[in-house]
């Protein structure tokens, strides 16, 4: 079986500078600087929090950089031993009300198929012959 049929598509900064260009009609390659320096401006203020930071987009969501605790007791399960690991800081990406709704909508509304295995899949609607 060909593993990349199954895959889900990735799309990169130069799709997002298509789509910038398709919106705008400015030519790609104006819109490519764009893209880059916004995905820099973000990194560079998520970098230095100081320690943590939250980046709002009205109607896209939220990043934050927010402040983990130590473990001291977490396990390497390659070799079961028990490390310490220092507090630090992690993202975190909270989709905004409009995003959110739009994501929230039922796959068969879309027209995609449900996945194997799901609660509204239609095989576990069927009744099963005795």
């Amino acid at each position: 079986m060909d593993s990349t049929t199954d895959r889900t598509p990735t799309l990169t900064k130069k799709d997002v500078a298509r789509a910038v260009s398709a919106a705008t009609g400015e030519p790609l390659y104006q819109c490519e600087p764009w893209v880059q320096a916004t995905i820099e401006a973000l990194g560079n203020m998520m970098a230095s929090a100081d320690p943590e930071v939250r980046i709002e987009l009205r109607d896209f969501g939220v990043f934050e950089v927010k402040k983990t605790r130590a473990k001291p007791k977490a396990r390497n399960p390659k070799t079961n031993e028990t490390v310490f690991i220092p507090a630090r800081r992690k993202t975190h990406f909270k989709p905004g009300k409009k995003l959110r709704e739009r994501l929230q909508q039922p796959l068969e509304d879309l027209g995609y198929e449900i996945p194997e295995g799901s609660a509204d899949h239609p095989s576990r609607h069927r009744k099963k012959a005795a």
